[in-house]
């Protein structure tokens, strides 16, 4: 009879010992990812479909009450006979009446800004030509105002911008129309062809104006050095700037970008709101054109607006862009009764970023190892 080797044996014991060992090792790991470990990312997933803060922010908002637009709800205009019978008439008024009028005036407004900036581009620099601009740009961005039938009430107006940065929720660009009618603005954007670019070029001979090419707006240092030059300036015309860097339909604003308030200059604040039951003002860029927004607006009732100038702003001592920034922003929405979002409007063309899921992957797998 063979008898087994001691040392083998207690090799082989060893060996078992730590399978097992190994095996409740496994189990206690794997019991850590249990069901309810994901409720609580179930239930806010849930929460966001249901109630969705971010895309809906870029749809135009549906009026309550039924008023005769056609960028309202569809399904009001036939209900009955007397109904149908206002629409059909305020279709003919709109349509037929008032489109074409706003057409000629638009027309007309745009030859003679065009014609009015190129004779201002041939005076020498100084305070004569800074007030010559300054009229004709109110004059003539007030005739193209009357284009959309535009109704815009200014509050506050002590403390309308000087100088400096002013900063503004950004709706539609029509925006830059509803400010440049009581005060006037250097502007700040990508450069365009087209319709928009004969109106940048006009606007570039009679005020300082910073247009980048495509390839120098991705550049951050380049952006910022150029608006640090303008501010340095006294004499040169507030720049108006949309920090949220993209339009949202005038129901909240969304995060503004640090750039602007990385730069050492006043900032003033500006609210805006419209008034949707007279013409809905969002322009939904990823869905019309900008000739099919424009088309919308000369065919809408009225553009009837609010704006709040409020009181300068400066950048405290310790103070990062980040949080002055938010601090500019929570002012404007609860001047304009506009929902304050952390969401970065960039979400309406692209995925969050790739960081941001990172992110919570990290937490959830804190969070595993603490419990």
């Amino acid at each position: 009879m063979l008898i087994p080797d001691p040392p083998a044996t207690k090799k082989v014991e060893n060996a078992l010992e730590k399978a097992n060992e190994n095996e409740i090792a496994e189990k206690e790991e794997f019991k850590d990812f249990e069901l309810s470990s994901v409720v609580d990312y179930i239930k806010v997933g849930v929460e966001a479909i249901i109630e969705d803060q971010v895309t809906s922010r870029f749809e135009a908002e549906e009026l309550k009450n039924w008023n005769l637009l056609i960028r309202t709800n569809r399904h009001y205009e036939f209900i009955n006979l007397k109904l149908t019978v206002l629409w059909v008439c305020g279709f003919f008024l709109r349509y037929f009446f008032l489109f074409p009028l706003r057409v000629l005036i638009c027309c007309f407004g745009v030859c003679w800004l065009t014609l009015c900036t190129a004779l201002v581009g041939y005076l020498s620099d100084g305070s004569l030509k800074q007030k010559v601009n300054r009229y004709i740009s109110t004059m003539c961005f007030g005739i193209l105002s009357n284009a959309l039938s535009a109704v815009i009430t200014y509050h506050n107006e002590e403390n309308r911008p000087k100088s400096g940065i002013c900063v503004a929720n950004h709706t539609s660009p029509i925006d830059v129309l509803t400010l440049m009618c009581d005060n006037c603005y250097s502007l700040i954007g990508q450069s365009h062809g087209g319709f928009l670019g004969l109106l940048q070029r006009a606007l570039a001979r009679a005020s300082p104006h910073i247009w980048f090419e495509r390839s120098e707006v991705r550049d951050r240092h380049a952006v910022t050095n150029r608006l640090r030059e303008h501010v340095s300036n006294p004499n040169n015309p507030p720049i108006l700037i949309f920090p949220e860097g993209t339009c949202i339909n005038n129901t909240s604003v969304m995060q503004f970008k640090k750039g602007s308030f990385e730069v050492e200059s006043v900032i003033y604040p500006v609210a805006i709101k419209y008034d949707p039951r007279f013409g809905d003002a969002f322009w939904n860029s990823s869905k019309y054109s900008m000739l099919q927004y424009l088309y919308m607006m000369m065919t809408s009732w009225a553009i009837v607006c609010d704006v709040w100038y409020l009181p300068p702003m400066n950048r405290k001592e310790g103070e990062s862009a980040i949080d002055f920034a938010n601090r500019v922003k929570s002012v404007i929405a609860k001047q304009g009764g506009l929902v304050d979002l952390v969401w970065d409007g960039q979400l309406k063309r692209m995925k969050p970023k790739k960081e941001w899921r990172e992110r919570q992957q990290e937490e959830f797998s804190k969070r595993l190892k603490s419990e």
